[in-house]
């Protein structure tokens, strides 16, 4: 009986004891984690949403070389013109020299780099996009295959006639870049890497030989083909800076600026210093002179680079060219790695376009006011042409416009 005295006191002890504070958990699978106070209106961590997103340093292949102030939309809009028709060109080209003008739909899915699409998309997309180009068909193989559409097939033996009724012209083209250039040779390996700037045909390397009065091929022990100039014609010695200060020699004076180089502020009236620097300015160097005697940075030579650089773009069809295009002749012109800033200092002429690491210059002579060529060669007539029936989808071609 005594233990269970002993027993009945501690329990009543315990129930007269104060009671304990209630856990705010109900749950009583964990006593030991609760707490008494709630800490979810706190913000510990900032929401990606309101994260203030870093800005990437600007990169020279992502900064643009115009300020958007001095921007010109006509010519950026032709840079996005030749991007979004990338693929139609390179596919073309490449096309045009494979056997029969086909290629296994396999084997083109793993040319990105040659066909000019962005690497690991499928070239179904692209070839969708102009189905009055490209056709895929399945061969006796029972393999797939791209080749042109029967359209198509009829453009390109239009440019062949054009390039045919050109041939003349192109000759020309080439016989001013060989007198323009360092020992008078090019590789034609460099001619032909270039050959769509000036409207030059594929074919140019086969048609030389019909003229032996201008060009010799020459073989180096690599064997590389070097082809050379054979005469010299005074005719074609004329820049088309030279033919415009013929016909409005103000404008050619206003076309290149090389300020006078001085430590102190003369102190001028703005007309003062416009005809000083005018006398630095004039006389320009003929591109179609010894550039190589001139020592390398002096003023003289300065002038030679610009004359160069403004006489070869007068040369392209489109008149301008790319980074790419300039740097292949960078040897034979006797460019230096500082054309990019020498380009820049000459916003009268030439405007800069794209990126710092991939810019193309334009010679605005070369446009209106519209950013539209005013004289147009019937080469671009032909590219432009077919820009326009690449948009199209295949209802919305005519039999009426097939020849126009």
């Amino acid at each position: 009986m005594a233990w269970r005295l002993i027993l009945f006191k501690s329990t009543s002890t315990k129930t007269l004891a104060p009671p304990l504070l209630q856990n705010p958990n109900p749950n009583p699978f964990f006593p030991f984690f609760s707490s008494h106070f709630s800490t979810s209106f706190l913000v510990t961590k900032t929401p990606k949403k309101h994260k203030k997103k870093r800005k990437k340093p600007e990169s020279p292949r992502t900064k643009s070389v115009q300020h958007p102030s001095t921007r010109i939309h006509q010519f950026e809009s032709l840079l996005e013109r030749d991007s979004y028709f990338r693929f139609l060109t390179k596919s073309k080209q490449f096309l045009c020299q494979q056997p029969e003008s086909i290629l296994r739909l396999d084997d083109a899915g793993k040319l990105h780099q040659e066909l000019g699409f962005p690497r690991g998309r499928k070239i179904h997309r692209f070839l969708q996009r102009h189905p009055l180009i490209f056709q895929t068909y399945r061969h006796t193989d029972n393999k797939l295959w791209v080749g042109f559409t029967d359209f198509m097939e009829e453009l390109l033996e239009e440019e062949k006639e054009i390039m045919d009724s050109m041939e003349i012209d192109r000759v020309n083209k080439v016989r001013k870049l060989l007198m323009m250039s360092k020992n008078k040779r090019i590789p034609l390996s460099k001619i032909h890497h270039c050959r769509l700037l000036f409207g030059i045909p594929d074919d140019f390397r086969d048609r030389v030989g019909k003229y032996p009065d201008y060009f010799r091929i020459l073989v180096e022990s690599d064997g590389k083909r070097i082809l050379e100039l054979v005469n010299w014609d005074l005719s074609l010695a004329v820049s088309q800076l030279e033919k415009e200060f013929m016909v409005n020699e103000e404008k050619a004076k206003r076309a290149f600026k090389f300020p006078v180089k001085h430590g102190k502020d003369l102190d001028l009236e703005v007309e003062d210093t416009r005809r000083l620097n005018l006398l630095n300015t004039l006389p320009l160097v003929s591109p179609y002179s010894d550039g190589e005697r001139l020592e390398l940075w002096s003023l003289e030579a300065e002038k030679y680079r610009v004359g160069v650089l403004h006489e070869f773009l007068s040369l392209t069809l489109e008149m301008r060219a790319s980074i790419h295009h300039i740097v292949e002749f960078k040897e034979e012109f006797c460019l230096t790695k500082h054309t990019y800033d020498m380009l820049k200092k000459q916003p009268r002429t030439f405007y800069l376009a794209g990126t710092e690491m991939n810019w193309v210059v334009f010679l605005k002579d070369g446009y209106d006011g519209n950013g539209v060529l005013i004289d147009k060669d019937a080469q671009v007539f032909f590219n432009e042409k077919l820009y326009k029936y690449a948009q199209m989808k295949e209802g919305e071609l005519d039999s009426s416009v097939w020849r126009k």
